[in-house]
């Protein structure tokens, strides 16, 4: 009596296969995720340690009736002193440098890939750069202590963070990278559209004393922020950044190549 094992070796075939195409996916797809994910948790231990220390409300309560020393649970006030201040300033600053990182190869990507706007790319990158940049303000200027310096990097953060998002959904249209285009850009444009509704409500909602409310809606938005900057993902497993280090040259023309080679070399994965 004989066993059949076609069925078992089509199915080995089939794993290996499988194995194969995963390995095959480019490592910088585990960055973005992994800067939503790092940001959110580290979001989330500042907010459990100014609650644990009694310096902001749970999300769910009511602010009205609250001693003055108690205050909503903003982000910008859980991270506002000792010690939720510390890890909130080391957090900012983490994830300030991996958004900078994802939004430089996003650019390289794209430049490789030939949008037919460039410029559109470019403002692209300066704006979340700039964006990136307000993050590390908010995060080491404290909002009781330096107010306005605090005001204007949440403003970079949010509001070119906001531009960013949009720009950034018209280029995955755009771009079509392996015919993904559609699907991802779909899925950019309706958190798109959530982070712009969050912030048009934080902001109206704060002078309205509806802090409860508005408190919610802030980390909403953030929330709807770093999902956005994970489905860079999608695109990102299809390409390998590579940088080549060269010994130096007298001749101008070998810099100007292996510049023009590091710029442009992104060889595609199955």
């Amino acid at each position: 009596m004989t066993m059949d094992l076609g069925p078992i070796k089509k199915a080995m075939d089939l794993l290996k296969r499988a194995t194969v195409r995963m390995l095959s996916f480019s490592p910088w797809v585990f960055l973005p995720p992994f800067f939503s994910v790092f940001t959110a948790a580290g979001l989330l231990l500042v907010y459990f340690v100014a609650l644990q220390d009694g310096r902001i409300l749970p999300l769910g309560s009511n602010y009205s009736g609250i001693p003055a020393s108690i205050y909503p649970p903003y982000i910008s006030i859980a991270g506002n002193s000792p010690p939720a201040s510390c890890i909130f300033s080391e957090v900012m600053n983490l994830s300030a440098f991996m958004g900078f990182i994802i939004a430089v190869l996003r650019y390289v990507q794209v430049k490789k890939h030939r949008l037919d706007k460039q410029w559109l790319n470019i403002v692209s990158l300066a704006v979340f750069c700039i964006a990136c940049f307000g993050m590390t303000l908010v995060g080491n200027f404290q909002l009781f202590s330096e107010e306005e310096i605090h005001n204007m990097g949440t403003f970079m953060t949010f509001g070119l963070g906001t531009l960013f998002c949009w720009m950034q959904s018209v280029i995955t249209l755009r771009v079509n990278i392996k015919n993904e285009g559609r699907l991802a850009g779909l899925i950019r444009f309706l958190l798109s559209g959530c982070v712009t509704l969050c912030m048009i409500l934080d902001f109206s909602l704060m002078p309205l004393a509806l802090h409860t409310q508005a408190s919610q809606v802030q980390w909403s938005l953030v929330m709807f922020f770093l999902l956005f900057i994970g489905t860079f993902a999608i695109e990102f497993r299809h390409d390998r950044f590579t940088a080549v280090c060269l010994e130096d040259s007298d001749r101008l023309g070998n810099q100007l190549d292996a510049f023009h080679e590091v710029s442009t070399y992104l060889p595609d994965t199955l």
